[in-house]
């Protein structure tokens, strides 16, 4: 059975190991709680909670989480707090949850709380589904025990004796990390019965799912783990009432959990005093896409965007002009230039149009096409629809063939208004999370950037010359007539006399763009339109 005593023995033998075993030139400060403060540009904007542990321990080894004071929360709390006293401290702390809606942690623990039950569970959703989102995975593989302290912590305030991490079975690291540090949590007496000598007894299970983007819903993960189809519930009740098997459940996700130990290390006060009166504390957002440092990043809530954009991710690659970010993956909204001073919080990202949502952060420049972009979001959203109601599966169905008939050249008058009509009903009429906020990036960029539509539209044209449909190729003036172009063309589409201005046949150009390859550099004469 593990005790304090035994805790603070393990800290203090492994504290010397770990600092030894990193190497000086990548510390920048060991501050006087003990955390590291890493090197870099990159990490002098950033304020790590969720993430403060990622390359610092080995996940492999539970002495090195608790060597940075892991497990010292859940002991401290076990000894000296009763459950109510957690919820309040939650409730303070104003922990938003980090998965996607940003609803307060300590309010939806307090509903479990309050419902007398004979088993109560806490799931874990780490069914992290977004296009180019990692910050799940991240926590999972390098920092484990973080989140198994969340859970537990959140276990003993709600009165739960059982947890469920549902994972994707796409990450098979994370997986080996999790088994690896549940069964050493195990063998340590810190999950199981009876910890740290309390009559608090609790234990976790990994569950797998299959990739099915439609189960980051809570109630369709509730179902995938009953064993039936993960397909959204009709809500009649909040599964902090009754979910799984009925019982009372909470549903937080990994960057969640994950933040839940510091604020009991730290307390309330010193997370209030991170981010903004509404949205306190950090969050973590994969930056990707069109920007110079690509990769997971943690910011202060309330960062402007373009904070985020030029003072970490070192602005847009090749020096081109940032055009517009998108937030909340496929249920987020584009953010137009005009807008990147808007600061990065829940209430300021609603105002506008997007969500937090699990943090994914594309950058995208002056070659992106917004309507190709909405195109790509919605094919996502239709093939992981589950089917179950009638708005998401065949609204967005429809919505999906307007956008892929306009980046065709094949946009009809209406066709935009067809698409806010469809928003709206897909909106206002579908069970849950997905088509609730499927229609999200149409809204935005047409909201944002109407007259790209009218363009493929009205002009047949792609002003940001992406869509291939609408691509044009030109021989202009400048053509020496050496005929690379022609002999290059793989349809034969390119005529003139040599050492004369040649001609494209746009009926029979296939749009490959082999004669601007083949022109001579010096001489640029093929341009794309």
């Amino acid at each position: 059975m593990i005790t304090v005593e035994r805790l603070r023995e393990i800290k203090e033998k492994q504290r010397p190991i770990l600092e030894a075993r990193l190497k000086e030139k990548d510390i920048a400060t060991i501050n006087e709680d003990g955390s590291i403060v890493l090197k870099g540009e990159y990490y002098e904007r950033q304020v790590r909670i969720a993430l403060k542990n990622c390359g610092i321990i080995d996940p492999y080894n539970i002495e090195d989480y608790i060597a940075v004071d892991g497990y010292s929360a859940l002991a401290d709390i076990l000894m000296n707090k009763s459950r109510q006293e957690i919820i309040d401290d939650m409730k303070a702390s104003n922990l938003r949850g980090r998965g996607g809606a940003g609803f307060p942690t300590g309010r939806k623990w307090e509903e479990a709380f309050k419902y007398d039950a004979d088993q109560k569970y806490m799931i874990c959703n780490a069914d992290e589904g977004d296009p180019g989102a990692f910050m799940d995975r991240s926590i999972l593989e390098n920092d484990p025990h973080a989140v198994l302290e969340g859970m537990a912590i959140g276990g003993y305030a709600v009165g739960a004796s059982k947890g469920f991490i549902y994972v994707r079975a796409e990450y098979p690291l994370a997986v080996k990390t999790l088994r690896v540090a549940i069964e050493q949590a195990r063998e340590l007496g810190i999950l199981g019965n009876n910890i740290f000598g309390t009559d608090f007894s609790f234990d976790i299970e990994l569950r797998l799912g299959s990739g099915a983007f439609v189960c980051g819903e809570g109630t369709a993960l509730i179902e995938s783990i009953e064993g039936k189809r993960g397909m959204p519930r009709t809500k009649v009740f909040r599964t902090a009432h009754k979910g799984l098997w009925q019982k009372p459940t909470i549903i937080n996700n990994v960057e969640t959990y994950a933040n839940v130990p510091v604020i009991f290390q730290k307390g309330v006060d010193w997370f209030r005093s991170i981010g903004t009166e509404k949205s306190p504390g950090t969050k973590v957002f994969a930056l990707v896409g069109k920007v110079e440092n690509a990769g997971l990043v943690e910011v202060p809530m309330g960062m402007p965007l373009r904070e985020i954009v030029y003072d970490i991710g070192g602005g847009v690659q090749d020096g081109k002009k940032f055009k517009a970010v998108q937030t909340g993956g496929p249920s987020g909204g584009c953010i137009p230039a005009d807008l990147i001073d808007t600061p990065v919080d829940f209430e300021s990202l609603d105002k506008i149009g997007s969500i937090m949502g699990s943090g994914g952060m594309v950058v995208m420049d002056e070659e992106t096409c917004m309507v190709d972009i909405a195109r790509f979001f919605l094919d996502f959203t239709v093939e992981e629809s589950c089917g179950k109601c009638v708005p998401c599966r065949e609204g967005t169905k429809r919505m999906l063939e307007i956008l892929e008939n306009i980046v065709a050249g094949k946009g009809e008058e209406g066709d935009i208004e067809k698409l806010e009509r469809l928003s709206d009903t897909i909106s206002s009429a579908s069970l849950c999370g997905l088509g609730q906020t499927a229609a999200n990036p149409v809204v935005t960029t047409i909201k944002y950037f109407r007259d790209e539509y009218e363009a493929h539209i009205k002009e047949k044209k792609c002003p940001a010359g992406s869509c291939q449909a609408l691509v044009q190729y030109f021989i202009t003036e400048k053509c020496i007539g050496c005929g690379a172009c022609a002999r290059a063309c793989p349809v034969g589409c390119i005529s003139g006399d040599k050492k004369e201005r040649h001609v494209i046949d746009q009926d029979r150009c296939i749009k490959c763009g082999a004669c601007m390859e083949a022109c001579p550099p010096k001489v640029s004469a093929v341009v794309r339109r």
